[in-house]
């Protein structure tokens, strides 16, 4: 029959490929969504223990406690160590803003937003690197080496306006949103073939950018 090849219609491959695209697409933006709310958690739950220790004068063993508790009630999640948990307090200490935190820092991963904490104090310079994390799509090693060669400082704090939009596949920022194994245990996904299926969407969506 004209327009077909084998039985399939003229045109099928093309449309089969617009809809691959548009399934990993809208996977990479769950992947996001899932990314967004579980900073807003850390955000949350960092800002509340600062304001029982300011209110209240908890000190510092509650969150030890807190710990203990949190990952009794949530044994599939590994983001309530003592650790983490002083990471969550530090990040609500750096940016007071929930707006902030919403539109910016929760668009790139937890490690993402600990590297930065840990090794920039300036508030004016952590914006700038969480800014440029998303603007350029860097993987957390990109990050800490621009960290690390003073980028900040040599490129001046001007910053163009912060825009949302889906990354690139390709970058390195996108490959760990989605491959990011707090999302995972967030979520509370174990299962690696689970893990794995994700991650072939990913790659499924890099091929069609292409």
């Amino acid at each position: 029959m004209a327009g077909e090849i084998e039985g399939i219609p003229r045109g099928y491959r093309e449309f089969v490929n617009r809809l691959k695209k548009k399934i990993a697409s809208s996977r990479l933006r769950a992947a996001i969504a899932v990314n967004e709310e579980l900073i807003l958690l850390y955000w949350n739950l960092g800002t509340q223990i600062k304001s029982h220790q300011t209110d209240e004068g908890w000190g510092s063993k509650v969150i030890d406690r807190l710990s203990i508790d949190l990952t009794r009630a949530f044994s599939d999640m590994k983001g309530f160590s003592v650790r983490n948990l002083k990471y969550m307090l530090a990040f609500a200490k750096a940016y007071p803003d929930r707006l902030f935190v919403q539109q910016a820092a929760a668009q790139i991963p937890w490690f993402h937003n600990c590297v930065i904490i840990e090794k920039i104090k300036s508030p004016p310079a952590r914006i700038f690197y969480v800014k440029k994390t998303i603007e350029n799509g860097w993987s957390r090693d990109i990050l800490t080496h621009q960290i690390e060669i003073g980028l900040h400082g040599r490129a001046g704090s001007a910053l163009t306006n912060f825009i949302r939009t889906l990354p690139d596949p390709h970058s390195g920022l996108a490959q760990q949103i989605v491959k990011d194994p707090y999302s995972f245990e967030f979520l509370g996904i174990t299962d690696k073939i689970s893990e794995r299926r994700l991650e072939e969407c990913f790659t499924l969506l890099c091929d069609h950018r292409s």
